[in-house]
């Protein structure tokens, strides 16, 4: 019901001309003769057949007056029973009113929704009409499957019987040569919530806002029975509209509340075009075999096999080292970064176009890294959906200073403090500010190159099977003369900084304690003082082409800086290519992962959740996940990026990569083994309790492991790992005053799973996580860039 009135309100706000009739209230008399024309219309119905003058003059008179007054229920149901005739009549007229009529009716209340609805002729009828040469029969049609999208269950019967097919067929023959819209604030001065307005005719209108409604409901399955063709070319339609709304929204030309009333002003904001253009592009292939992934190979690294081979066994994670460009490289090769100079309209005087390639952009919402479900992160992110680059988010404008070695960012500084607390939604203005702050000193820093130039995603994805992880990012830096952008600091992902224009001087310095900071963990920028003389400390001058390479944790900082070859000091471009581990693919996910698989292999060995024998399995076992944790946080070895799933790796199960990946994994269960950590990992455990935290919020992300065990076998294998922290601090409790018995079950556990758990096994599990991570990533990116591309 809620879904209902939110609809009717929201609708409410629209022009639309229909049902423009008044709705007064009658008293008895009227509804008595509402009553008493039913068997008028229902006898002229019966004879339509005949084509008869005067039947259809009964039928108009009876259809009008019953749109004329307040619908009864009752009444409804007994005329929705003619309706499917009704609205095949060869009378345009009539059609048209039975097309009003269903659309009121369904505006009734939700359970007069669910009868329409329900009906599996009268939708038929009415989606039949919509492709018609008769305007007005299309527009009422098209009104009234506006009206029963008020309902889930009115969008979702509308998908199954294509009506969306319908509408966006019918749109792409009615659209016409041009499109000029304006923007108009409504109710919602929210940028994303700007409704579009359409300076043609009412009919396109009403087909493009019906189908983008159907489209922003379609589920995963629903938007790959879309044809192929008919999506592609709907969504070349859809990206005109994109690109004039994306211009008047970057240049402000936005019409305030009441004007603008020759327009036609459907109910689609900035945020429900921009989605219906995301979720088409969601299962298309961006990446076709254009690029390899050895062609990235040999660019980054410029090496043969066993370069690669020494880079991963030496450097990976260990050491910075750069890779020279070589005057003998093949033109293949090189290629990979030629083609984004050129979408980046690429001169030596690049910065002066600065601020035309930011309007082009707008702004990445972040996705959380446990997100498994493209279309529940836009049901969380729709109302943002579509809006310009926010500073700080998107992109950075900043240099540092010399004297006190800090950041000072330019919008910052420029800005009251009242304004920096929100978040800055940069305008065209503050485009050409960008232009300005480089050529004062500033670097401009912009995040999520993979989802902004097709060229820069190939890449990543490219790099990202590389190292086995599911997705890669980029970050591009534009550097003035003589200037350091950011202040010395450390990433919490390993990067390859590739420079593509002007030269930069680096200093990397080995990382403080030998532990790699994990993702999403705060990485503090390290003054001067906190930085011992006596470490280790690599300099690296890069020019045009080389790549440089520095581990995770490592501190660095760059500058321009004076070029001893030509003797120029000019601007710096460089893409720093970030390979980030999520918390599931470092090796401690991994045997993350080894546990839960090896644990539902007993489940039917195990007694119930109900009995003491039951209880202490299952706590001990969920401790061991505990102690793995543990053991994570002292030993690097379980923190280092997992690679079962590179592409080397896959290639060749006997390959040198393959074996050190199993010598790995033997290492991490002799050192589980070892430890025992059990108080340890029991004082943990009540500490989150008393805090009312779950003690298992970080490897909450393996239940996706047992729902898709249950999609495939039908059944539950792990009914324990749902258990509710309530619960859990009830079995805890439990665990606790039989601890002595506790511990004896726990070394029972950690020896049976060091002792019966298989690398084989595990990997087969590990890489269906992997490939569902990837998935999520890849439609992210796929959704991104086709919002880009304008």
């Amino acid at each position: 019901m809620e879904d209902l009135l939110e609809f009717k309100k929201k609708n409410n706000n629209g022009n639309r001309k229909r049902k423009s009739q008044s709705h007064s209230n009658t008293g008895n008399t009227d509804r008595r003769s509402n009553t008493l024309t039913f068997p008028l219309l229902m006898a002229a119905a019966l004879s339509h057949s005949h084509t008869n003058t005067n039947t259809h003059t009964v039928v108009k008179d009876c259809l009008t007056k019953f749109l004329s007054h307040p619908i009864q229920p009752h009444e409804a149901t007994c005329i929705l029973s003619l309706c499917p005739l009704l609205l095949r009549s060869k009378s345009p007229y009539i059609a048209t009113l039975t097309a009003q009529f269903v659309g009121a009716v369904s505006l009734l209340s939700f359970e007069m929704n669910h009868q329409v609805v329900s009906d599996f002729h009268t939708l038929k009828a009415l989606i039949s009409l919509i492709p018609t040469s008769r305007k007005a029969v299309s527009m009422a049609a098209c009104d009234g499957l506006l009206d029963i999208c008020s309902t889930c269950l009115g969008r979702q019967r509308l998908l199954h019987f294509s009506a969306l097919e319908t509408l966006m067929f019918a749109f792409l023959e009615v659209q016409g040569s041009s499109i000029l819209i304006s923007l108009s604030t409504g109710d919602d001065v929210n940028i994303a919530s700007l409704r579009i307005g359409f300076q043609k005719g009412e009919l396109p209108v009403l087909l493009l806002n019906a189908a983008i409604i159907l489209i922003n409901t379609c589920n995963i399955e629903q938007l790959r029975k879309i044809p192929s063709k008919l999506s592609e070319c709907f969504s070349v339609s859809l990206k005109e509209v994109w690109r004039e709304a994306h211009k008047k929204m970057i240049n402000s030309d936005i019409l305030g509340a009441g004007q603008g009333m020759n327009l036609y002003f459907s109910n689609i904001t900035i945020s429900d075009l921009a989605e219906s253009i995301f979720r088409l592009s969601i299962n298309v292939d961006q990446f076709p075999a254009l690029m390899s992934s050895n062609i990235v190979e040999r660019r980054i690294f410029w090496s043969s096999e066993d370069d690669f081979k020494h880079f991963i066994l030496n450097q990976w994670e260990v050491l910075p080292c750069v890779v020279r460009r070589f005057s003998s490289a093949s033109l293949e090769v090189d290629e990979i970064f030629t083609s984004f100079m050129q979408s980046l309209c690429f001169k030596d005087s690049f910065p002066l176009v600065l601020s035309s390639i930011l309007q082009d952009l707008i702004f990445c919402l972040p996705i959380d890294s446990d997100e498994l479900d493209i279309l529940n992160f836009l049901m969380e992110v729709r109302n943002k959906l579509g809006c310009p680059l926010i500073n700080e988010q998107d992109i950075r404008v900043l240099r540092t200073d010399n004297q006190f070695k800090q950041e000072v960012h330019f919008f910052q500084e420029n800005s009251d403090s009242c304004r920096v607390k929100t978040p800055h939604v940069l305008c065209l203005d503050d485009m050409l500010k960008c232009q300005e702050a480089h050529n004062d000193g500033y670097t401009v820093a912009l995040r999520g190159m993979e989802f902004r130039f097709e060229r820069v995603a190939l890449i990543v994805d490219r790099l990202a099977s590389i190292f086995g992880q599911p997705s890669a990012g980029a970050n591009m830096y534009l550097t003035p003369p003589n200037s350091q952008g950011l202040a010395r600091h450390y990433d919490d992902h390993c990067v390859f900084v590739c420079q593509i224009f002007g030269s930069k001087q680096w200093k990397i310095f080995s990382q403080p304690n030998g532990q790699l900071p994990r993702l999403y963990d705060p990485c503090n920028i390290l003054n001067n003082e906190t930085i011992d003389d006596t470490r280790d400390c690599y300099n690296f001058f890069l020019n045009e082409g080389d790549v440089l390479y520095i581990p995770r944790g490592c501190p660095h900082e760059a500058c321009t800086h004076y070029n001893k070859q030509d003797g120029s000091v000019g601007f710096s471009l460089h893409l720093t290519l970030g390979v980030e581990v999520e918390p599931p693919f470092e090796w401690e996910g991994f045997m993350h992962i080894a546990l839960f698989c090896w644990k539902r292999t007993q489940h039917h060995s195990h007694p119930s959740l109900k009995s003491l024998s039951g209880i202490l399995n299952v706590m001990s076992t969920r401790l061991l996940h505990i102690v793995i944790g543990l053991i994570g946080n002292s030993d690097p070895a379980f923190r280092k990026a997992c690679l079962v799933a590179a592409a080397s790796s896959q290639s060749n199960t006997n390959s040198w990569l393959d074996q050190c990946q199993r010598t790995i994994f033997s290492y991490l269960i002799n050192k589980i083994s070892r430890e025992l950590r059990f108080q340890e990992a029991l004082k943990s455990v009540e500490a989150a309790i008393e805090r009312n935290e779950d003690p298992f919020q970080q490897i909450k992300w393996l239940g996706y492991l047992n729902q898709e065990r249950e999609s495939v076998e039908g059944h539950d294998w792990d009914l324990d790992w749902y258990v509710g922290s309530t619960e859990i601090k009830d079995i805890f409790a439990v665990y606790v005053e039989y601890k002595e018995m506790a511990e004896r079950v726990f070394m029972d556990v950690k020896s049976k799973f060091c002792n019966e758990v298989s690398y084989d096994d595990v990997t087969a599990n590990y890489k269906l996580l992997h490939e569902k991570y990837e998935e999520v990533r890849k439609q992210y990116m796929n959704g991104m860039l086709s919002l880009h591309s304008i």
